[in-house]
């Protein structure tokens, strides 16, 4: 993946990031147990869920909605040095005796009432200009794919951060008890720069606040299913004595770890009964599916991704991040 098309994958990020910043918390936590750390904002925003889409490999901003009339018109020259200053450049283009500047080849012209330039590669968006939020103060010093795609994630380069969706769900809590706070998806068979866990994992926050990823397939969930020959009551027996030795332990010796392992364990065991209603796409009308293209119906592609992103936003699921990776 070229550079311009790996900053991009910046950009794509940027309305899940925004509308992070606007989540009510006092709205959806007064009737959850799953209480947060803040307990309520400073200020009552509107929205209330975020579904981000991080499409890893996509274009680069300067071909979709960031035009620069300059370095279109001096394409093909060198890099000079002022704009340079000593930078260091990645491993694909270090040795190169040449550095010629590239403009994008597509037009931009403005659109909506707010005059937002968006290029001809992007027909459809552009007629809905005015419904965007498009934010270009954000940058980075990262320069290669993994460095890059964690700072996108969890705001270091560096891994041991947490994760957006950890930080929302470790200071808002959960919204519905059944379902976890924060669930991942990954489109399945697609190649391209590897989308690693670290990406939706809690860092130095207690473990409950990592993604769930869902997965395609019969068990969207690993490991949630009753092994052969153990029932719900089994299940919900063991878990209770299970939980006693933990409070046993956690008396004597007071550990978040111990306590988010109770809590995992307990939303395991509510979710066996709720994932299979949640993942049985069955009641959509084909009016619906339709709206979502042919893929819809295949588990694990995008389309089928974004349709159970909706379904998991109505749902109450705070953060819902599908990961997208592929070349540009």
């Amino acid at each position: 993946m070229s550079r311009r098309g790996f900053l991009n994958s910046f950009g794509m990020g940027l309305g899940g990031i925004a509308l992070g910043s606007l989540l009510k918390p006092d709205a959806l936590l007064g009737a959850t147990t799953g209480r947060g750390a803040l307990g309520a904002a400073h200020f009552a925003p509107k929205a209330k869920r975020v579904i981000y889409l991080f499409q890893s490999g996509g274009p680069s901003q300067l071909d979709l909605y960031d035009p620069k009339p300059t370095l279109i018109e001096k394409h093909g020259t060198e890099l000079p040095e002022e704009i340079r200053k000593g930078q260091r450049l990645t491993a694909m283009s270090g040795n190169q005796a040449s550095l010629p500047l590239a403009g994008s080849p597509f037009k931009f012209v403005p659109h909506g009432q707010s005059g937002l330039q968006i290029s001809d590669a992007l027909p459809h968006i552009s007629g809905i200009a005015d419904d965007l939020c498009l934010v270009r103060s954000m940058h980075t010093e990262a320069i290669n794919h993994g460095p890059g795609v964690t700072h996108m994630q969890t705001g270091s380069q560096f891994p041991g951060r947490p994760s957006i969706g950890a930080w929302l769900n470790y200071g808002l809590g959960r919204a519905n008890d059944n379902l976890p706070s924060f669930v991942v998806m990954v489109t399945k068979g697609k190649g391209g720069q590897p989308l690693v866990s670290r990406l939706w994992g809690s860092g130095f926050l207690p473990s409950e606040n990592q993604g769930v990823r869902f997965r395609s397939g019969a068990n969207p969930v690993l490991h949630l299913q009753n092994p052969s020959g153990i029932d719900r009551k089994s299940r919900r027996m063991m878990l209770d004595r299970l939980r006693e030795l933990h409070e046993l332990q956690l008396a004597g010796n007071p550990d978040a770890e111990i306590e988010s392992r109770i809590a995992q364990y307990e939303m395991a065991f509510r979710m066996q009964a709720s994932i299979p209603e949640v993942t049985d796409i069955s009641g959509e009308s084909e009016q619906v599916l339709k709206m979502y293209g042919d893929d819809v119906k295949k588990a694990g592609t995008f389309a089928a991704n974004c349709l159970q992103a909706r379904r998991l936003a109505e749902l109450g699921v705070r953060f819902i991040q599908l990961s997208h990776s592929g070349r540009d």
